[in-house]
């Protein structure tokens, strides 16, 4: 896949953010930060205070476990809207037209549910990787091998 000038290029996972902007060209892109934002998102063990709670029928002896909230799952899918909120607004301000985005499968359904009909229209690839740790240098060879 190549990565046109000035096009976008959305590195994510549930915790980390990077957008880049390609200064290069076709044949030799390089990736510049626009903008990382890193979220503090603990285990959902450091964040739940106790066991999930039980709900008893008023009729009878019926009982019943409720399932236990993982507030780490809901912060990161939180944090993928608003990745995909930054990213209808650029869209809408039109501050790009060309935009790749690169997330972890999970975190990719989770933004591709928030995308604005101008976010699609201008999206021009999807990779299904986590790629947020990894230097500028192997994104850059990554996304040209796609």
């Amino acid at each position: 896949m190549q990565i046109d000038h000035d096009a976008l290029v959305l590195v994510a996972d549930g915790r980390k953010l990077l957008l880049f902007r390609n200064r290069g060209d076709r044949a030799f892109p390089q990736l510049e930060a626009d903008v990382v934002r890193v979220q503090d998102n603990p285990p959902n063990r450091d964040q739940a205070s106790d066991a999930p709670g039980r709900s008893f029928s008023s009729t009878g002896s019926h009982r019943s476990a409720m399932e236990q909230t993982n507030f780490h799952d809901l912060e990161e899918q939180r944090f993928a809207a608003e990745a995909a909120a930054m990213l209808n607004k650029r869209a809408l301000a039109n501050e790009y037209e060309k935009l790749i985005v690169i997330a972890p499968p999970t975190a990719l359904g989770e933004i591709r549910k928030h995308y604005h009909k101008e976010v699609s229209a201008r999206l021009v690839g999807e990779i299904a990787k986590d790629l947020s740790n990894h230097p500028v240098p192997e994104i850059e060879k990554i996304i040209a091998a796609a």
